[in-house]
Protein backbone atom coordinates (compact mmCIF):
# COMPACT_ATOMS: atom_id res chain seq x y z
CA UNK A 1 0.00 0.00 0.00
CA UNK A 2 1.38 3.28 -0.66
CA UNK A 3 0.37 5.39 2.44
CA UNK A 4 1.82 9.18 1.50
CA UNK A 5 -1.37 11.62 1.96
CA UNK A 6 -3.34 8.54 3.67
CA UNK A 7 -5.24 9.19 6.69
CA UNK A 8 -4.44 8.11 9.64
CA UNK A 9 -5.52 7.12 13.23
CA UNK A 10 -2.87 6.01 15.77
CA UNK A 11 -4.07 5.57 19.18
CA UNK A 12 -1.59 4.94 22.44
CA UNK A 13 0.31 7.88 20.43
CA UNK A 14 1.73 9.90 23.17
CA UNK A 15 4.94 8.13 23.72
CA UNK A 16 6.56 4.89 22.68
CA UNK A 17 5.68 2.70 19.89
CA UNK A 18 2.54 5.00 18.62
CA UNK A 19 4.40 8.24 18.83
CA UNK A 20 7.43 7.03 16.75
CA UNK A 21 4.49 5.30 14.39
CA UNK A 22 2.82 9.14 13.87
CA UNK A 23 5.91 10.64 13.41
CA UNK A 24 6.66 8.24 10.91
CA UNK A 25 3.41 8.66 9.13
CA UNK A 26 3.73 12.15 8.91
CA UNK A 27 7.43 11.95 7.06
CA UNK A 28 5.72 10.08 4.27
CA UNK A 29 3.01 13.05 4.10
CA UNK A 30 0.20 11.26 6.15
CA UNK A 31 -2.58 13.52 7.49
CA UNK A 32 -2.53 12.17 11.06
CA UNK A 33 -4.60 11.91 14.22
CA UNK A 34 -2.89 11.25 17.24
CA UNK A 35 -4.97 9.77 20.01
CA UNK A 36 -3.88 9.22 23.59
CA UNK A 37 -5.35 9.56 27.41
CA UNK A 38 -2.53 12.21 27.73
CA UNK A 39 -1.05 14.87 25.77
CA UNK A 40 -2.19 13.96 22.51
CA UNK A 41 -2.61 17.57 21.78
CA UNK A 42 0.82 18.35 22.45
CA UNK A 43 2.85 15.96 20.90
CA UNK A 44 0.52 16.17 18.15
CA UNK A 45 1.41 19.36 17.49
CA UNK A 46 5.72 18.76 18.07
CA UNK A 47 4.84 16.25 15.28
CA UNK A 48 2.90 17.92 13.04
CA UNK A 49 -0.52 15.88 13.60
CA UNK A 50 -3.69 16.43 14.95
CA UNK A 51 -4.35 15.13 18.62
CA UNK A 52 -7.35 14.36 20.60
CA UNK A 53 -8.11 12.59 24.25
CA UNK A 54 -8.81 9.14 24.03
CA UNK A 55 -9.73 6.04 26.43
CA UNK A 56 -9.69 3.56 23.96
CA UNK A 57 -11.61 1.62 26.64
CA UNK A 58 -14.65 3.35 25.70
CA UNK A 59 -16.69 2.14 22.27
CA UNK A 60 -17.96 6.38 22.34
CA UNK A 61 -14.86 7.59 22.71
CA UNK A 62 -13.43 5.49 19.64
CA UNK A 63 -16.50 6.09 17.49
CA UNK A 64 -16.23 10.04 18.33
CA UNK A 65 -12.38 10.06 17.60
CA UNK A 66 -13.54 8.82 14.03
CA UNK A 67 -15.65 11.12 13.64
CA UNK A 68 -13.72 13.58 14.56
CA UNK A 69 -10.92 12.39 12.06
CA UNK A 70 -13.09 12.06 9.44
CA UNK A 71 -14.43 15.87 10.07
CA UNK A 72 -11.21 17.49 10.32
CA UNK A 73 -8.93 15.04 7.92
CA UNK A 74 -11.44 13.00 6.10
CA UNK A 75 -12.39 9.06 5.65
CA UNK A 76 -10.01 7.29 8.20
CA UNK A 77 -8.00 4.80 5.25
CA UNK A 78 -5.40 3.48 7.81
CA UNK A 79 -5.96 3.22 11.86
CA UNK A 80 -3.47 1.86 13.99
CA UNK A 81 -4.57 0.35 17.12
CA UNK A 82 -1.48 0.75 19.32
CA UNK A 83 -2.32 1.45 22.65
CA UNK A 84 -1.77 -1.59 25.36
CA UNK A 85 -1.03 -1.95 28.82
CA UNK A 86 0.89 -4.79 30.85
CA UNK A 87 1.33 -4.54 34.84
CA UNK A 88 3.16 -8.22 36.06
CA UNK A 89 1.97 -10.14 38.28
CA UNK A 90 2.76 -10.33 41.84
CA UNK A 91 3.41 -14.05 42.65
CA UNK A 92 1.94 -17.24 40.93
CA UNK A 93 0.43 -17.13 37.56
CA UNK A 94 -2.94 -15.63 38.21
CA UNK A 95 -2.69 -13.96 41.23
CA UNK A 96 -2.86 -10.39 39.30
CA UNK A 97 -6.16 -8.78 40.50
CA UNK A 98 -9.03 -9.04 38.21
CA UNK A 99 -9.37 -5.34 37.79
CA UNK A 100 -5.39 -6.01 36.07
CA UNK A 101 -6.75 -8.46 34.01
CA UNK A 102 -9.84 -6.43 32.93
CA UNK A 103 -7.84 -3.72 32.41
CA UNK A 104 -5.43 -5.91 29.68
CA UNK A 105 -8.50 -7.18 28.20
CA UNK A 106 -10.02 -3.87 27.25
CA UNK A 107 -7.34 -1.68 26.16
CA UNK A 108 -5.21 -4.96 24.48
CA UNK A 109 -8.21 -6.57 23.02
CA UNK A 110 -11.51 -4.69 22.95
CA UNK A 111 -9.82 -1.34 21.61
CA UNK A 112 -9.01 -3.01 18.50
CA UNK A 113 -12.61 -4.48 18.70
CA UNK A 114 -14.16 -1.20 19.14
CA UNK A 115 -11.59 0.56 16.31
CA UNK A 116 -12.55 -1.82 13.86
CA UNK A 117 -16.26 -1.67 14.05
CA UNK A 118 -16.23 2.14 14.52
CA UNK A 119 -13.86 2.23 10.68
CA UNK A 120 -14.91 -1.36 9.15
CA UNK A 121 -18.46 -0.25 7.30
CA UNK A 122 -16.89 2.68 5.61
CA UNK A 123 -13.66 0.55 4.33
CA UNK A 124 -15.65 -2.11 2.95
CA UNK A 125 -18.04 0.49 1.38
CA UNK A 126 -15.01 2.53 -0.48
CA UNK A 127 -13.27 -0.80 -0.90
CA UNK A 128 -10.38 -0.11 0.81
CA UNK A 129 -8.18 0.16 3.84
CA UNK A 130 -5.67 -0.50 6.30
CA UNK A 131 -6.00 -2.36 9.93
CA UNK A 132 -2.89 -2.46 11.90
CA UNK A 133 -3.06 -4.16 15.17
CA UNK A 134 -0.14 -3.64 17.55
CA UNK A 135 -0.11 -7.07 19.99
CA UNK A 136 3.66 -8.25 20.91
CA UNK A 137 5.64 -11.51 20.61
CA UNK A 138 4.11 -12.36 23.53
CA UNK A 139 0.72 -13.10 21.73
CA UNK A 140 2.79 -15.80 19.75
CA UNK A 141 4.88 -17.35 22.62
CA UNK A 142 4.66 -16.14 26.20
CA UNK A 143 5.51 -12.97 28.38
CA UNK A 144 7.06 -14.91 31.30
CA UNK A 145 5.86 -13.18 34.85
CA UNK A 146 2.90 -11.22 33.12
CA UNK A 147 -0.20 -14.15 32.25
CA UNK A 148 -3.12 -11.45 31.65
CA UNK A 149 -0.91 -9.83 29.11
CA UNK A 150 0.18 -12.65 27.39
CA UNK A 151 -3.25 -14.34 27.49
CA UNK A 152 -4.62 -10.68 26.21
CA UNK A 153 -2.06 -10.35 23.36
CA UNK A 154 -3.07 -14.49 22.10
CA UNK A 155 -6.24 -12.81 21.80
CA UNK A 156 -5.17 -9.80 20.04
CA UNK A 157 -3.47 -12.08 17.44
CA UNK A 158 -6.78 -13.99 16.76
CA UNK A 159 -8.77 -11.34 16.30
CA UNK A 160 -6.39 -10.00 13.78
CA UNK A 161 -6.38 -13.06 11.92
CA UNK A 162 -9.95 -12.77 11.89
CA UNK A 163 -9.52 -9.31 10.28
CA UNK A 164 -7.53 -11.13 7.76
CA UNK A 165 -9.74 -13.66 6.55
CA UNK A 166 -12.76 -11.88 6.31
CA UNK A 167 -12.40 -8.75 4.82
CA UNK A 168 -9.18 -8.76 2.80
CA UNK A 169 -11.26 -9.65 -0.18
CA UNK A 170 -13.52 -6.69 0.92
CA UNK A 171 -10.16 -4.94 -0.25
CA UNK A 172 -9.41 -4.37 3.80
CA UNK A 173 -5.81 -4.86 4.41
CA UNK A 174 -4.75 -6.02 8.02
CA UNK A 175 -1.58 -6.73 10.04
CA UNK A 176 -0.94 -7.82 13.42
CA UNK A 177 2.98 -6.29 14.63
CA UNK A 178 4.40 -9.03 17.24
CA UNK A 179 7.86 -7.08 18.58
CA UNK A 180 9.55 -8.38 21.68
CA UNK A 181 11.11 -6.02 23.96
CA UNK A 182 11.32 -2.49 22.99
CA UNK A 183 12.16 0.34 24.98
CA UNK A 184 9.61 1.73 26.61
CA UNK A 185 7.97 2.49 29.85
CA UNK A 186 6.67 -1.03 30.04
CA UNK A 187 9.73 -2.51 30.58
CA UNK A 188 11.63 -0.10 32.41
CA UNK A 189 12.43 2.64 29.78
CA UNK A 190 12.49 6.60 29.68
CA UNK A 191 11.46 8.30 26.82
CA UNK A 192 14.32 8.66 24.95
CA UNK A 193 15.95 5.67 26.03
CA UNK A 194 18.01 3.47 23.55
CA UNK A 195 17.86 0.38 25.23
CA UNK A 196 20.68 -1.30 27.16
CA UNK A 197 19.88 -4.80 26.58
CA UNK A 198 20.43 -7.08 23.64
CA UNK A 199 18.02 -7.34 21.40
CA UNK A 200 15.73 -4.37 22.50
CA UNK A 201 14.72 -2.09 19.99
CA UNK A 202 13.84 1.75 19.79
CA UNK A 203 10.42 2.28 19.34
CA UNK A 204 11.82 4.45 15.58
CA UNK A 205 13.16 1.09 14.86
CA UNK A 206 9.70 -0.85 15.42
CA UNK A 207 8.03 2.18 13.81
CA UNK A 208 9.95 1.89 10.47
CA UNK A 209 9.45 -1.73 10.70
CA UNK A 210 5.83 -1.49 10.86
CA UNK A 211 5.78 1.23 7.52
CA UNK A 212 8.17 -1.60 6.09
CA UNK A 213 5.28 -3.82 6.43
CA UNK A 214 2.84 -2.45 5.55
CA UNK A 215 3.91 -1.14 2.52
CA UNK A 216 4.35 -4.44 1.48
CA UNK A 217 1.40 -5.59 3.06
CA UNK A 218 2.15 -8.55 4.92
CA UNK A 219 -0.10 -9.32 7.66
CA UNK A 220 2.65 -10.41 10.28
CA UNK A 221 5.42 -7.99 11.28
CA UNK A 222 7.96 -9.32 13.47
CA UNK A 223 10.45 -6.19 14.04
CA UNK A 224 12.32 -8.80 15.56
CA UNK A 225 12.92 -11.45 13.21
CA UNK A 226 13.96 -14.09 15.47
CA UNK A 227 10.89 -14.15 16.86
CA UNK A 228 9.97 -16.61 13.29
CA UNK A 229 12.27 -19.21 14.70
CA UNK A 230 11.02 -19.23 18.37
CA UNK A 231 7.74 -19.81 17.12
CA UNK A 232 8.61 -22.44 14.94
CA UNK A 233 10.33 -24.50 17.57
CA UNK A 234 7.35 -23.62 19.72
CA UNK A 235 5.26 -24.81 17.24
CA UNK A 236 7.63 -27.88 16.39
CA UNK A 237 8.26 -28.81 19.85
CA UNK A 238 6.21 -27.56 22.11
CA UNK A 239 7.34 -29.53 25.39
CA UNK A 240 10.82 -28.52 24.74
CA UNK A 241 9.90 -24.98 24.32
CA UNK A 242 8.26 -24.87 27.54
CA UNK A 243 11.32 -26.66 29.01
CA UNK A 244 13.23 -23.31 27.59
CA UNK A 245 11.17 -21.02 29.19
CA UNK A 246 11.05 -23.15 32.70
CA UNK A 247 14.26 -22.61 32.47
CA UNK A 248 14.94 -18.84 31.67
CA UNK A 249 12.36 -18.54 34.57
CA UNK A 250 14.27 -20.61 36.77
CA UNK A 251 17.78 -18.59 35.79
CA UNK A 252 15.66 -15.36 36.18
CA UNK A 253 14.93 -15.95 39.94
CA UNK A 254 18.43 -17.51 40.90
CA UNK A 255 20.38 -14.28 39.61
CA UNK A 256 17.90 -11.26 40.72
CA UNK A 257 15.34 -13.14 42.87
CA UNK A 258 12.39 -12.23 40.41
CA UNK A 259 10.67 -13.29 37.26
CA UNK A 260 9.22 -10.39 36.02
CA UNK A 261 9.11 -8.57 32.77
CA UNK A 262 11.54 -5.73 33.21
CA UNK A 263 14.37 -9.02 34.65
CA UNK A 264 12.90 -11.30 31.81
CA UNK A 265 14.27 -8.81 29.16
CA UNK A 266 17.72 -8.53 29.87
CA UNK A 267 18.11 -12.55 29.93
CA UNK A 268 16.78 -13.35 26.48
Amino acid sequence: MELGGRVAVVTGGGRGIGRAIAAALVREGGRVMLADLEAAPQTAAELGAEGMRCDVRCARDIEALVAETEQRLGPVEIFVSNAGVGFGEPDHAASAPDAHWQACWEVNVMAQVHAARAVLPGMIARGEGYLVNVASAAGLLAQIGDAAYTASKHAAVGFAESLAITHRDDGVRVSVVCPQYVATAMIGYADGDAGDASGVLSPESVAEAVLDGMRAERFLILPHPQVATHVARKAGDPERWLEGMRALRRRALQEHGRADPVTIHRLV
